[in-house]
């Protein structure tokens, strides 16, 4: 294949099919109507000799071709816009800039000590402000420049001011104490999990994908605690009998800290995506563009 034959808003358009597996909304997430997304998808196709996508239902399935290719040309597009497009102007080794992320209290569990690692690394003196806010409040956040950057679940964070990039995803796991009956059990049961009793997290009051998942299915549990902080779940889990069901990267911390075990949810909700937010504003800023560079490079398809 000839390279001088490749466009490179083409891999643009593969990132956004593989994200979003609909023509329309990946054509929304890069600027693009919905016959020029066709029209991209189709030389995109004609290039690489393969359908790549291809409706099932109401979305379209990646083939085998474009599944091998999904990480690949996620790797090049991080390349050109961390290294080659990144503006100058922006010294991590002797910046003193303070960059303010927002994120849950779990996102500060998981995020913010290998990121504080890397600053510590490539740019010592560079400072971070962690702040938590409502979903509503995230996005007035953002446009006033009171943030850089949001890392986490925040469905509101859409529309054309707004930037994304998917990290992960997160599937939903169950925490008991590491001798409850149940805890040797190698899976639960769906009879046992509804029969347990339950605590749940809503930090800021936030609805979660499990709790709304759930709903929608019929199912109810019994709940008798209801907490605002992930982190309130250690000393409860550990001495009591109630079950939790949380997000696994969570779940992994938790077990470092507590006598916890880890048991996979009887009930398959969808995955958690986890993704970094940005407002158009800070979008060609050297510094910000550096720093989701190195958000992208330590969570990205983790």
């Amino acid at each position: 294949m000839d390279l001088r034959g490749i466009d490179l808003n083409l891999l643009l358009v593969f990132e956004a099919m593989a994200e979003h597996r609909s023509v329309t909304r990946a054509g929304e997430a890069i600027g693009l109507s919905q016959p020029a997304m066709s029209a991209a998808l189709a030389r995109l196709r004609a290039l690489l000799d393969d359908p790549l996508f291809i409706k099932v239902g109401a979305r379209m399935a990646p083939t085998d071709r474009a599944e091998a290719l999904t990480e690949p040309v996620r790797r090049v597009l991080q390349t050109v816009r961390g290294e080659i497009l990144l503006p100058g102007g922006f010294d991590p080794a002797r910046s003193e800039r303070t960059f303010t992320v927002i994120t849950p209290d779990i996102g500060e569990m998981l995020f913010v000590p290998p990121l504080v690692a890397r600053l510590a690394t490539h740019a010592p003196g560079v400072r971070l402000n962690v702040i938590s806010r409502p979903r509503t409040a995230a996005a007035d956040a953002l446009a006033a420049g009171d943030a850089d950057l949001a890392i986490g679940y925040f469905p509101d964070l859409r529309g054309a001011a707004f930037f994304q990039q998917k990290l992960f995803d997160n599937r939903h796991v169950c925490m008991l104490r590491q001798d409850h009956p149940l805890a040797h059990s190698g899976a639960l049961a769906l009879g046992d999990y509804l029969a347990l009793q339950h605590v749940v997290v809503h930090p800021d009051g936030r609805e979660h994908v499990f709790e709304q998942y759930l709903a929608r299915q019929g199912v109810v549990r019994n709940v008798v605690l209801e907490l605002s902080h992930f982190m309130s779940l250690l000393p409860l889990i550990e001495t009591s009998d109630l079950v939790a069901t949380v997000p696994q990267d969570l779940a992994q911390i938790c077990q470092r800290y507590a006598r916890i075990r880890v048991l996979a949810a009887p009930i398959e909700a969808p995955d958690i995506p986890v993704h970094q937010f940005w407002h158009r504003r800070a979008h060609k800023d050297a510094a910000c563009a550096w720093l989701r560079t190195q958000v992208q490079g330590l969570f990205g398809s983790r």
